[in-house]
């Protein structure tokens, strides 16, 4: 599903609640005024994808604005991370923008998102990777982005150890590195490396979550994702020797 079509009517709102529903509703009123056009929602997952992609987009809003300011390189991030049609920035701006300055804090969304998710830890995942994308889109990450990337995944349900090990794959000295992308010492055992392959597969393979009914909008992450565990894959069984094809 995605919204870039469209901005919601009145009616989704009442139905998600909660900070991301009021959200959709300033979201409302900003396209009217613009003149955009009003859909009403009446079907349940309809709704619940809806909220998920509004809350994804204040998430990033918020993660954007976390060290203070919003840089070009942060927003650019967030249209390659949501693939926006140029046609459509107008509309994703307008929620983008609502929900810097609205008045609920991340905590809040990142609560609702993660009770519409609930067990859905692969789609978490991938939030998050995209949360690290747009904080690192500027060159660094800021200590205040480090601290609300943290609060987020806590409530998304990651422990201190399991964060730490996301943060090494994305601030390492050298995050290119094969075995840091798989999250991997350089001394495993094949056996073991082709099945710590195969679960990174699963687990961010797109079509996987398009059957889960992630929002195309996304997909991306995944994609991007898939694509750098797959080279990591190959290049290290180049370095041993290897075929890459074994898979």
């Amino acid at each position: 599903m995605s919204i870039w079509g469209k901005l919601i009517g009145g009616a989704a709102g009442l139905a998600i609640g909660g900070p991301i529903g009021a959200l959709v509703g300033l979201s409302v009123g900003a396209a009217v005024d613009a003149g955009i056009e009003r859909a009403l929602v009446r079907d349940d997952e309809a709704t619940r994808k809806l909220a998920f992609t509004i809350g994804v987009i204040a998430l990033a809003a918020k993660m954007a604005k976390a060290d203070g300011r919003v840089t070009r390189e942060e927003v650019d991030a967030f249209k390659a991370v949501f693939r926006v049609p140029p046609d459509e920035m107008a509309n994703v701006g307008r929620v983008f923008d609502m929900a810097r300055q609205h008045t609920a804090g991340y905590e809040a969304y990142a609560r609702q998102l993660a009770g519409l998710l609930k067990d859905n830890r692969t789609v978490k995942a991938d939030l998050l990777e995209a949360l690290f994308f747009i904080a690192k889109a500027d060159g660094e990450i800021h200590p205040r982005e480090i601290d609300y990337l943290r609060d987020v995944a806590r409530i998304f349900g990651w422990d201190d150890a399991a964060f730490a090990a996301l943060r090494a794959r994305h601030m390492a000295p050298d995050p290119d590195c094969p075995y840091t992308i798989l999250g991997v010492p350089h001394d495993i055992g094949m056996d073991a490396l082709r099945r710590r392959y195969r679960t990174l597969v699963r687990e961010t393979h797109p079509d996987r979550l398009i059957a889960e009914g992630v929002p195309t909008d996304l997909i991306a992450v995944a994609t991007r994702r898939a694509a750098e565990i797959n080279a990591a894959y190959d290049r290290i069984m180049v370095e041993r020797g290897a075929s890459p094809n074994t898979r």
